[in-house]
């Protein structure tokens, strides 16, 4: 089994990433295999509805949502994780899920789905809130911890300092490993 954790942030080893790799071990621990995709500090731009991916199969526009495809569609899970700016979600990671969901949202179905988000402060529960919108239209059933899915911090040492936060992210790995198992335990039975 394996886990896609998407950094939406522009730094690839900033705040985000530093919540990911929390979530990344506890999956490791757990026997899944994890991937982490960065998807750049290029800006995303967002969805123009222009149809051309219904031809394509893919977003025409290229970059990230469409180099990702070949992770989502061996993926059993995703974690979409993203920063806050300006009390949001960073507007790439905004478009890249858009882009991805009205492209892709059949590679996306059904697997198991986690969104989780750094701030220095303030924004994070705003940027969830944006962010669960996604999975929950693609079917996909929400993993989550026994808190908020966020961390706080300027850098990846202070996130790391955050230990409420870096303890949430490794138990969203471990109920993502346990919601796994037991998808192939159904799996294996005939379900």
């Amino acid at each position: 089994m394996n886990v896609l954790l998407i950094n939406g942030s522009p730094h690839a080893h900033g705040c985000t990433d530093a919540a990911l790799q929390e979530i990344a071990k506890a999956l490791n621990a757990d026997g899944i295999e994890t991937t982490i995709y960065h998807i750049g500090a290029v800006p995303v731009g967002g969805c123009v509805g222009c149809g051309g991916c219904a031809k394509a199969g893919h977003c025409v526009f290229g970059g990230p949502v469409v180099d990702v495809l070949p992770l989502v569609e061996k993926a059993d899970g995703i974690v979409f994780g993203a920063p806050v700016h300006y009390s949001t979600a960073a507007a790439s990671m905004l478009g890249f899920m858009h882009r991805l969901g009205y492209s892709a949202g059949r590679l996306l179905a059904q697997k198991p789905a986690a969104i989780v988000t750094s701030a220095r402060r303030a924004g994070t529960t705003t940027t969830l809130d944006q962010l669960v919108k996604y999975p929950q239209f693609f079917h996909m059933p929400l993993v989550n911890g026994s808190y908020w899915a966020m961390v706080h911090g300027s850098n990846a040492e202070q996130v790391m300092q955050d230990a409420e936060g870096c303890a949430v992210m490794q138990e969203l790995g471990r109920n993502m490993a346990w919601l796994l198992h037991c998808i192939e335990a159904g799996k294996a039975a005939g379900f």
